[in-house]
């Protein structure tokens, strides 16, 4: 099948009320949902008549989709029977299992420990932690706040600009420059490689995968080049690379794993954080009452953190592999089965969540969310991205009235990553 066929008999429409079709026939994974923001409907009604509900045939293959609250912890958190390796078909939709890894261009498989069950994936975690403990982040923490500082006080005045390139990018750009201990003028690389790895496969930025990975190898040229400099230093410093360099489970990975949690450390860093802090912007302007909230007591911003986090989800599913028969939500599950937790499903529903469809900055429990995941999987960094927002809502808040949105946003083709690529805006002191 050609790309043409391919793309001809997965279309949608994507104005469809959903709750017309018949329920067997749903598919939430379509990108074109999530590009033109009309996911919602889609699990609203999976939520309530089908939480995890089998779709036979989509551009993705077979899959079930998983949408409430707790049947998605029951995935994550069962690691033994649901699982990430990358030779299973790793976390994200489309992925499928690997035959014959030895046989693999290297090229193309790369493995990652986000991607790996126990004990590889215990083992290269707890080399990556110690770069997030509390202390480690204080020690980042006025160094955000003044790269922040200057990041706002750069910004146009009364004049439309692009929130996500002027502030998003450029700020979780500078933080992984300093986490991988990088030049800052190679930021701007970083972003480019995470941006990349999501259009992989869109045939709108490279016309086959392969020109796709042939652009991720020079991510690791370049780092290669990084590793080799901290190898050669007499003291290990306290960048990233170099607790990569010298961690046992790490220091002799092969340069496709290497590259692997390279891209996944990148990604990580940049992606959640990124569309966290554009999507915070987009809901306050969208729901005027709470940033009147927020403009009446700044104190809120530590509550209104992970309620953005929540809101946006900017991770939307992770993907497992059934490598045993069981049973989840009355359904039968065969291993080799796919099973896609949607987060971003998880994150609405109002058995769990008072009033989850709304938007709600002084939520009396604001972490109750999904967006970092559960379990052994939980995102490494997801302190480090809280403590991002809150020092820029706080930087916000101190010199700018509002911060409005004067135009639609351009949300990501992307079922993975729920991110807006651009936001016009325009500050008003």
């Amino acid at each position: 099948m050609n790309n043409a066929e391919f793309r001809d008999k997965y279309a949608i429409d994507i104005n469809v009320d959903p709750y017309t079709l018949p329920l067997e026939t749903l598919d939430p994974c379509h990108p074109s949902l999530f590009e033109h923001d009309k996911l919602w409907p889609y699990f609203e009604r999976l939520r309530k008549e089908d939480p995890v509900h089998l779709t036979p045939d989509s551009m993705f293959g077979p899959y079930w989709s998983v949408t409430k609250y707790h049947d998605i912890m029951h995935v994550d958190t069962h690691h033994d029977i649901f699982s990430s390796d990358i030779n299973q078909g790793g976390i994200r939709m489309g992925g499928r299992p690997i035959e014959n890894p030895e046989e693999q261009n290297a090229m193309f498989h790369l493995p990652m420990f986000i991607m790996q069950d126990p004990p590889v994936h215990d083992q290269q975690r707890a080399v990556v932690a110690p770069s997030f403990t509390p202390k480690r982040l204080q020690e980042l923490k006025e160094l955000i706040r003044e790269r922040a500082a200057k990041i706002l006080d750069d910004l146009p005045r009364n004049e439309e600009f692009n929130w996500v390139r002027k502030v998003s990018v450029e700020l979780t750009g500078q933080m992984l420059a300093t986490i991988f201990g990088v030049p800052q003028e190679d930021r701007h690389k970083l972003i480019h490689w995470s941006d990349t790895v999501e259009n992989i496969g869109n045939p709108e930025v490279f016309e086959t995968p392969e020109q796709g990975f042939q652009e991720l190898w020079k991510c690791f040229e370049y780092f290669d080049a990084v590793w080799k400099e901290r190898q050669a230093m007499s003291e290990p410093g306290d960048d990233l690379i170099s607790t990569l360099v010298h961690g046992e489970s790490t220091k002799d990975m092969p340069p496709n794993e290497f590259l692997g949690n390279m891209l996944l450390l990148i990604v990580g860093g940049n992606d959640t954080t990124r569309n966290s802090i554009t999507g915070g912007v987009l809901a306050l302007n969208q729901n005027p009452d709470q940033y009147q909230k927020l403009q009446a007591n700044h104190h809120l911003v530590p509550k209104m953190v992970p309620e953005i986090i929540r809101w946006q989800s900017p991770v939307a599913h992770m993907c497992r592999t059934a490598v045993k028969p069981t049973e989840l939500g009355g359904k039968q599950i065969s291993p080799g089965d796919k099973v896609v937790m949607w987060y971003i499903s998880g994150n609405r529903d109002e058995e769990v969540i008072e009033n989850a469809n709304q938007f709600i900055i002084d939520r009396p429990n604001p972490r109750q969310h999904l967006s970092f995941g559960f379990g052994i999987h939980r995102c490494v960094g997801n302190r480090l991205g809280e403590m991002q927002l809150n020092v820029l809502w706080e930087e916000i808040m101190k010199r700018f009235d509002k911060v409005e949105v004067v135009g639609d946003p351009t949300y990501l083709k992307s079922n993975f990553i729920h991110g807006i690529t651009d936001l016009p805006v325009m500050i008003h002191d």
